[in-house]
């Protein structure tokens, strides 16, 4: 279900599936202007997040959008308004990838603030005890290698529904206590009109990148090959 943003409350704008009181906007306000913890993957990737507990909601992650690139040192978390914000953008594609059975995030509520230039915020619920998939394949390479199989398979899934996750790549991957999979960061993500073929291929690409550059165990590119039905190259 995609939602506009229908409540504004201290000049912050808020769109959600659900029923938010007051004490909810309140709580958020003082979130988002919480100083945030910036964390570090082993690929690399930083994302400035905030974990907190929401009344009535539960453990609950707030993202913080930031600007990465040289542009960065200018402007670090204003973006220019014109359609819908960066939030509201992953909040629709994490609702729809979810309804087409792909295991990420569960979002809540997304926010910004301002007309021309905004900040943006996402609050999704927090997926706890879980590492990424890269540093599960650094500690327990059995463990990783039990759990590409249904990495497979939510790729494949997205694949099929010609999502372009933008950075599918094993920091973009959390694993649980339980072994379950989750997808993450589905900012930029978009719909793909193209080839399935070639979007597989798109996808492989980034991910044996990944591997080789951040010297990740070769069988992370290999079983993915295998599930998503692509020969295996040995580099």
């Amino acid at each position: 279900m995609s939602i506009s943003a229908d409540k504004i409350y201290d000049s912050y704008h808020f769109g959600s599936s659900r029923d938010l009181n007051e004490q909810h906007l309140d709580q958020l306000v003082r979130l988002f202007n919480t100083p945030t913890n910036t964390v570090d993957s082993v690929l690399g990737g930083r994302n400035s997040v905030t974990i907190a507990q929401l009344e009535g909601i539960g453990s609950v992650v707030v993202k913080h959008y930031t600007r990465g690139g040289l542009v960065r040192r200018v402007v670090k978390r204003r973006y220019l308004k014109w359609g819908k914000t960066r939030g509201q953008v992953e909040y629709e594609v994490l609702k729809k990838v979810r309804g087409f059975g792909v295991s990420a995030p569960e979002p809540l509520v997304y926010a910004y603030r301002g007309i021309l230039l905004y900040k943006a915020w996402l609050v999704t619920r927090e997926i706890k005890q879980q590492q990424t998939l890269a540093e599960l394949s650094f500690v327990d390479e059995e463990r990783a290698r039990i759990v590409m199989k249904e990495v497979a398979v939510q790729a494949a899934t997205l694949i099929e529904n010609n999502i372009v996750h933008a950075d599918l790549h094993p920091g973009n991957v959390l694993v649980d206590s339980s072994d379950r999979v989750f997808i993450v960061d589905f900012d930029k993500a978009y719909l793909s009109r193209g080839n399935k073929n070639k979007l597989r291929d798109k996808y492989l690409t980034r991910w044996r990148r990944s591997v080789i550059k951040h010297r990740l165990p070769e069988m992370l590119y290999e079983m993915l090959c295998t599930g998503l039905g692509k020969d295996y190259e040995v580099r």
